[in-house]
C-alpha cells in the first residue's frame, strides 16, 4: 500500500490533490530509530512510497480545527480504580477523523488527576449519560478483561416517534451490517430471504413504556447484549425510531444530507432535535463478588 493510499481514509474531508500537496510540501515522513534506538530519524517520503511492516508515518497538521463539542462532562460516581462519568451528547468518547483533543477520554487526561484514564466501553457521539473509565493502566488491565463480570446491567433512556402498541417486550434477533446499504455503519436486524447481511451477531433488549407525550413516547431499554448501534437498530426495526436519530429515522435521509451540506433548521424541526435523544441512565456493576454496585442518573 502506498503512503497516500494509507493516510487517505484517515483524512476524508480531503480530496487525493490536497493530500499530494502534503507531501510536496514535506508534511509526511518516516520516524525511523536506530539500531539502539538512541537516535531517532525523519525520512521524507513520496506520496507513492509502498510502505513496510512496523513503519512510522508521521504527518504535520498545519492550521488544524475541530468541530466544536459540549465539553459539559462530570464525574457521577468513582472508588479506587473505577470512574463513572457523565458524558454529554455530541462529545465523542475518543478521537474521531476530526476531533484529536475535543474527546471525553482526552478532557478527562487532561483536566482530571486520571492522565492515564481509559474507556472500558463506549458510547456512540450523540447518545448521552453514563460511561465507565478505568483510572490507570492497572485498572484498566485488570477490569478490561473482566468486563462482563462487572458490567451486569446497563438501561437507557430513549424517546421515540410514535405509541407502541405494547407496555413492554423483548426483543432477540441477530443484527448486522449489509452490502447494499447507502450508509455503511447501519445496521439491520436480519431477516429470512435477505442475503445482503456481512456478519451477523445475536443481540437482546428488553423495552418497557415510561410515558407518552403527545406523538412521542419515552422509553426504557435495558441491554443483555452490547451490540454496536443496537438499541437504535432494534427499535427502527419495531416501528419507532429515536427522535433525533439521523441513520434510522426517516430511512437515513437526514444523515445523507449531511454530505451535500449542512442540515438546516427545518431539518432538525423535522428530526426533533439536532441530535438523538438516546441516555445511558443506569449502571449496575460487580465490583464485589455477591454485591451490585447501582450508579444512576438522577
Amino acid at each position: 500500500m502506498t503512503a497516500i493510499d494509507y493516510i487517505a481514509p484517515h483524512f476524508p474531508r480531503l480530496n487525493l490533490d490536497e493530500l499530494a500537496q502534503y507531501f510536496a510540501d514535506e508534511r509526511v515522513w518516516l520516524k525511523v530509530s536506530e539500531d539502539n534506538h538512541a537516535e531517532i530519524k525523519q525520512i521524507l517520503i513520496s506520496a507513492h512510497y509502498v510502505l513496510q511492516t512496523h513503519d512510522r508515518l508521521c504527518v504535520e497538521i498545519s492550521n488544524h480545527g475541530e468541530d466544536p463539542v459540549n465539553t459539559n462532562w462530570t464525574t457521577v460516581w468513582e472508588n479506587h480504580e473505577l470512574l463513572a462519568i457523565y458524558k454529554p451528547p455530541l462529545l465523542p468518547v475518543s478521537r474521531t477523523t476530526r476531533n484529536l483533543y475535543g474527546t471525553l477520554i482526552s478532557l478527562v487526561r487532561r483536566h482530571s488527576p486520571w492522565t492515564q484514564a481509559q474507556l472500558l466501553h463506549r458510547l456512540d457521539t450523540e447518545t448521552s449519560g453514563l460511561i465507565l473509565l478505568a483510572k490507570n493502566s492497572y485498572a484498566d488491565k485488570k477490569w478490561k478483561k473482566n468486563f462482563e463480570r462487572l458490567m451486569q446491567g446497563k438501561i437507557y433512556h430513549a424517546w421515540v416517534f410514535g405509541r407502541p402498541s405494547w407496555n413492554e417486550m423483548t426483543l432477540e434477533c441477530e443484527i448486522s451490517e449489509r452490502e447494499d446499504s447507502a450508509i455503511r455503519s447501519r445496521m439491520y436486524v436480519v431477516e429470512n430471504g435477505v442475503t445482503d447481511y456481512k456478519n451477523s451477531k445475536f443481540s437482546k433488549t428488553h423495552f418497557q413504556v415510561i410515558r407518552n407525550d403527545g406523538a412521542r413516547t419515552l422509553v426504557e431499554c435495558r441491554l443483555f447484549t452490547g451490540k454496536k448501534h443496537q438499541i437504535r437498530a432494534h427499535l427502527a426495526y419495531l416501528g419507532y425510531p429515536i427522535v433525533g436519530d439521523k441513520i434510522y429515522a426517516f430511512d437515513g435521509l437526514y444523515y445523507l444530507k449531511r454530505f451535500q451540506g449542512p442540515l438546516t433548521a427545518e431539518d432538525f424541526r423535522i428530526l426533533g432535535s439536532e441530535h438523538h435523544l438516546l441516555k445511558a441512565v443506569r449502571l449496575e456493576l460487580c465490583i464485589e463478588k455477591d454485591s451490585i454496585q447501582i450508579i444512576e442518573l438522577k
